[in-house]
């Protein structure tokens, strides 16, 4: 439930409980949880005290099983957007593993060392500041500082250690409580797979992945995100402070959702500004937003058509009754897997409509293509047939003049050798500026839906990275290109 009060925008507080989360098996009484000790802990030894929504999650975090001392969580997902006190929780549960449950190791990492090591340098500060910590310092061992070896230990032998998350972090170790910082940058399991593990051996070890929303990239956090929600493992727990899909940036309950400290050490007066400067810029800056600070999964963090603009292009009709303006353009997707052929032409108010005309999908679609193409022309009838000359597209344009009826006639061929950068750009930016319509076509919806922005020197391009096509985008900015360049002349009706 959202706690945020609306009655002035510089009011608004922050929700102390998250929008998702798992929910106790029975009440959560200091006989129950270990996070009322965590409480006191940080309150009367570290001199501390946890903000209210840090105090709600590490007493649901906290929850034991019937026996009193063992985690009901052995692994804990924590979501929560940046800058809202999630360092200050690690170090606090750091200190209290190793000085109140005397655990044998506390292993804190994250993708960046540098980010462990400011964990860990905290928490070192603390127990140097306070004379009942510092006092039960390992004479011997105590604190190491050396990179790479930062270590602090205990006089009863427990130790705290930072690693970096790889491949090797954690490994030959036996963890009795494990940090993850920063999940979201865990593209693959490496690192997962060598830290896990090493909490097996050990009946009541506790996992803590804290982190922000991430992207397509951050598969382990999407795994464990997804498997948490569909109640997968009991003992994996999720606790996530997040905005709704489909809020707008400036959507003050929403940012309460996604910012438990707002109002406490967040100024809404600062989100609100950087809300309204995305909004406004849309693309790669708006989904920076949203996932930063409204901590939504948002599937591209540099998004090439903005799904709110191409959504507000939507205009069902047809090209009938265009005359002269008709330009088709076909691409091919690298794998050779997908083929499609895309229609444009020029309204009287300047927009460009553009309309599928047909595709092809599976191994062996280029051979359909050449074979149906022809014919589809014909009936088309288009002042223009072109494709991009750098892409898989060319060499079946260049087969194709061994066909009969090819190139067709009245029918101007142009292999696209405007700079591909160039047409995309201008694509996105008549999408943005409504100088596009369509009919909702579900393929190319789906192929501008999963494309990103490929860097090339000073300009992009759709990018064709991964497993998903956008060929049928190609196809469709390469048609609206052919479109605005045509000299006026009559054509025949669209698939008249």
């Amino acid at each position: 439930m959202v706690t945020a009060t609306r009655s002035r925008t510089s009011e608004a507080v922050g929700s102390t409980e998250p929008r998702i989360w798992t929910k106790p098996l029975r009440e959560l009484t200091p006989k129950t949880s270990y996070g009322y000790d965590v409480i006191e802990f940080a309150r009367d030894v570290l001199k501390r005290p946890l903000d209210p929504w840090q105090e709600w999650l590490v007493i649901h975090a906290g929850e034991l099983l019937e026996d009193g001392t063992t985690p009901r969580f052995r692994q804990v997902l924590v979501l929560v957007s940046r800058q809202n006190g999630k360092t200050e929780v690690l170090v606090i549960l750091s200190l209290f593993w190793l000085y109140v449950e005397a655990v044998n190791m506390v292993l804190g990492t994250s993708t960046n060392l540098d980010y462990a090591r400011e964990s860990w340098d905290k928490a070192v500060k603390l127990v140097e500041a306070s004379p009942r910590l510092f006092k039960d310092v390992n004479p011997r061992s105590g604190i190491r500082r050396a990179n790479g070896e930062q270590t602090l230990t205990v006089t009863g032998g427990g130790r705290y250690k930072i690693a970096a998350s790889n491949g090797r972090g954690g490994r030959s170790l036996t963890i009795d409580r494990l940090i993850m910082d920063e999940l979201r940058e865990h593209h693959d399991w490496s690192a997962y797979s060598a830290a896990v593990p090493a909490t097996s051996a050990v009946q009541d070890a506790q996992v803590w992945m804290i982190t922000n929303q991430g992207d397509d990239k951050s598969i382990v956090l999407q795994s464990l995100r997804a498997q948490a929600l569909d109640h997968t493992d009991p003992r994996l727990g999720i606790f996530e402070w997040s905005a709704p899909d489909g809020a707008l940036p400036t959507d003050v309950e929403a940012l309460a959702a996604a910012n438990p400290n707002l109002g406490h050490r967040i100024s809404i007066d600062s989100l609100m500004g950087d809300a309204l400067r995305a909004e406004a810029a849309g693309g790669e800056q708006l989904a920076s937003f949203l996932t930063e600070h409204q901590c939504r999964y948002v599937p591209m963090l540099a998004p090439a058509i903005d799904a709110t603009d191409w959504l507000a292009c939507l205009d069902p009709s047809t090209l009938d009754g265009v005359r002269g303006r008709i330009a088709l353009c076909m691409d091919v997707s690298p794998d050779l897997n997908h083929a499609t052929l895309y229609a444009a032409g020029l309204l009287e108010d300047g927009r460009a409509r553009v309309e599928p005309v047909a595709a092809w999908s599976g191994r062996g679609c280029t051979d359909q293509l050449r074979g149906e193409l022809p014919g589809l022309v014909a009936k088309v009838k288009p002042a223009k047939f072109g494709w991009f000359p750098s892409g898989p597209a060319a060499a079946l344009a260049a087969d194709m003049k061994e066909h009969a009826g090819w190139p067709p006639r009245d029918v101007e061929l142009e292999d696209i050798r405007a700079d591909v950068a160039a047409v995309c750009m201008g694509f996105a930016e008549q999408v943005t500026a409504a100088k596009v319509a369509h009919s909702g076509d579900p393929l190319l919806d789906a192929h501008i839906a999963g494309a990103e922005k490929l860097i090339h020197g000073d300009g992009w391009r759709f990018s064709r990275k991964g497993s998903g096509h956008v060929d049928a985008l190609y196809a469709a900015a390469g048609a609206v290109h052919l479109a605005r360049t045509l000299v006026s002349k009559p054509v025949g009706v669209f698939f008249a």
